[in-house]
């Protein structure tokens, strides 16, 4: 909440003080050394005095946002691995592990009716195996993909611009409580912070920091979708792009993606064999059914840097070899593991 106080200075202060109850109650001259600026050191030793952080968590609860940090278990996290992840996140509706298994579906603000019929089809397809659709709620293509995976009975998650008191776009409210029943609508952003330009492209490094991969349907030349795209790539997520006819203004994002690396899109299957998403229902089933045992967790501490034969994942974890070729069988039905040659095992994405 405090103007200058971004997640790079959150570590500064962690690093320094320990705790950001420390940094919340040091002096001047201390917060100086800890690296804030004589502009972000004003913002912080004026907004203490006028805040009172207790009635300001008695605001969210009335509005029913829930507030994660860096440190609590329901943090997505794939999301707390990017660079610079937001130390907070204001929520409202539900984050499950299920979630894990997650697509960005964005795209231009005016799309032609080609890409809304594109954008239904790839979301409502990706929600009905399972897969949560990630966008930005904005109008045109991320309203299309929400909308597609509620129809088809799947999970969606919108990322704001703004906070929840601003939220943008205002036609879209019943739709953000539609994504809250089958879902979650989330922010960076507290509760006042109104929807500035500024505020989107940060949200952009959340909606692919969130997802497996980002699929572009149409954008133009200076869409932001392409900057989600350029986010996703330095995140190291898949990038994939809708192709369309090169007279077409939307079309021309996405046919430069392509000629850039992404994967070119002609149908679902296209993103679930990139993904390795084929089995996702089967991996969501035997999760529920066989919930992840303390021979699983040694086993994905083993496989967490490279790919392993079973015989070095026998000598690392001191298990029987039997043990550990019958849990990595039950790992592989969940989609936690992945054969990549003979005998040779890597963690899932």
């Amino acid at each position: 909440m405090v103007p200058g106080i971004g997640p790079a200075r959150v570590r500064a202060l962690l690093a320094t003080f320990g705790s950001l109850r420390e940094a919340w109650h040091a002096p001047p001259d201390a917060l100086r050394e800890a690296g804030l600026d004589r502009r972000s050191l004003e913002s912080l030793l004026a907004f203490r005095e006028q805040v009172d952080l207790d009635q300001e968590m008695e605001r969210l609860t009335r509005a029913q946002v829930q507030v994660l940090t860096w440190e609590d278990e329901a943090y997505p996290p794939r999301l707390r691995h990017i660079y610079n992840p937001p130390p907070v996140l204001y929520v409202r509706g539900t984050l499950v592990p299920e979630d894990e298994w997650a697509v960005a579906v964005v795209g231009t603000r005016r799309p032609t009716a080609y890409g809304r019929e594109v954008a239904r089809v790839l979301a409502g397809e990706l929600a009905q195996q399972g897969i949560t659709i990630v966008s930005g709620l904005a109008v045109g293509i991320d309203a299309e993909a929400h909308r597609a995976a509620l129809e088809a009975g799947g999970r969606t998650i919108a990322v704001l611009g703004s906070g929840f008191r601003h939220l943008y776009p205002a036609q879209h409210r019943s739709l953000a409580r539609r994504i809250v029943e089958q879902g979650a609508v989330i922010t960076e952003y507290p509760l006042d912070i109104r929807p500035e330009p500024v505020n989107f492209p940060p949200r952009n490094r959340i909606i692919s920091g969130l997802s497996l991969g980002v699929v572009v349907v149409e954008a133009g030349r200076t869409s932001g979708a392409l900057i989600t795209a350029r986010f996703a790539a330095e995140q190291g997520r898949e990038v994939f792009a809708v192709p369309g006819p090169i007279f077409n203004r939307p079309s021309e994002g996405t046919n430069r993606l392509i000629q850039e690396g992404a994967k070119a899109v002609t149908c679902v299957q296209d993103i679930l064999e990139e993904l390795d998403l084929t089995r996702v229902a089967e991996h969501q089933q035997a999760r529920e059914v066989l919930p992840t045992s303390e021979l699983e967790e040694r086993i994905l501490a083993c496989l967490a840097e490279t790919p392993l034969h079973v015989d070095d994942i026998v000598r690392r974890t001191r298990l029987d070899t039997a043990e550990v070729m019958s849990t990595l069988t039950l790992m592989e039905l969940k989609g936690l593991v992945r054969q990549v040659g003979h005998m040779e095992y890597r963690v899932a994405r």
